[in-house]
């Protein structure tokens, strides 16, 4: 399969119109026309219905696939381009919402003293999208964060070759109202708490508490963004229950299952220089 025709195919399947596709694309809505029929034609299957424009069962499949293809061959061509790269003073750092905690904070202030040339840029953003950044080498170091087990890596979106180094870890708090009846507990455990309202965020999914526990957790209310202070306050006036890193939040410690805030630092090949300085800077003294 032809990487570009399967770009176009993934275009038109995610907005929907071949017309929209075309203008996203800088091309005539016939040549995208004509990029999807030869990719049909090439697999022999219908891929998109064109009224209303939608994946097919065999497109829903191939979508499945061509997001990933799609980024490993992105992230390959970064990777060559990285790799020929004459190192640059001038990098660019992505995290999520959580990760850059005070330590973080602290060794990334000690790396821009040690290099006074450096200059850093720094953006927020979801998981996904921080694979997407460094696969493409629009950004030249991550970092994620996620609740684990003690020295139990993320689950992280696959995204080519890359290198993962914990950098962090510290203990989780239940985050509860003021007035909660185990607000004053020394520790709690989530399996006294499986049947409890809790908040369903970004920051901590209930998904995952799922994997990591055991089925329950209901959901008492949905927040799809990323602002602590907003969590704080919904879980103050009563919304729900969730955890957060004791640098982040206030709360009760989790006593059982032993989980921890983990993160880690992502970073494909770095060759000598001021990328590979600040890595090893954000990945703490040896030892």
């Amino acid at each position: 399969m032809d990487s570009n025709l399967l770009r176009t195919f993934v275009t038109v399947a995610r907005l929907g119109s071949f017309s929209a596709a075309a203008h996203e694309l800088g091309y005539t809505q016939s040549a995208i026309s004509q990029q999807v029929a030869a990719l049909e034609a090439d697999l022999g299957l219908p891929l998109l219905s064109r009224r209303p424009v939608g994946p097919t069962p065999a497109g829903e499949r191939l979508l499945e696939h061509a997001g990933p293809l799609l980024l490993r061959l992105r992230a390959a061509r970064s990777d060559v381009l990285r790799a020929a790269a004459v190192p640059a003073h001038r990098l660019r750092l992505a995290a999520t919402p959580l990760a850059v905690n005070g330590v973080l904070a602290a060794r990334l202030a000690a790396a821009r003293a040690a290099q006074p040339r450096l200059r850093v840029s720094l953006r927020t953003c979801g998981r996904e999208r921080l694979a997407e950044l460094l696969a493409e080498g629009e950004a030249d170091l991550g970092l994620a964060d996620g609740i684990a087990a003690p020295s139990d890596p993320l689950r992280l979106p696959e995204s080519g070759p890359m290198t993962t180094i914990g950098v962090s870890e510290e203990e989780l708090l239940v985050a509860l109202p003021p007035d909660h009846p185990l607000a004053g507990r020394a520790a709690l455990r989530l399996a006294d708490l499986i049947d409890a309202r809790w908040l369903d965020t970004p920051l901590c999914p209930l998904r995952r508490l799922r994997d990591l526990a055991s089925d329950g957790f209901p959901a008492a209310l949905a927040y799809e963004g990323d602002d602590v202070h907003t969590v704080l306050n919904l879980v103050a006036a009563g919304h729900g229950l969730t955890l957060l890193p004791a640098s982040a939040g206030r709360g009760v410690p989790l006593a059982a299952p032993r989980l921890v805030h983990r993160v880690e630092l992502l970073h494909g090949a770095l060759p000598p220089g001021p990328a590979a300085d600040l890595a090893r800077a954000l990945s703490g003294p040896p030892g």
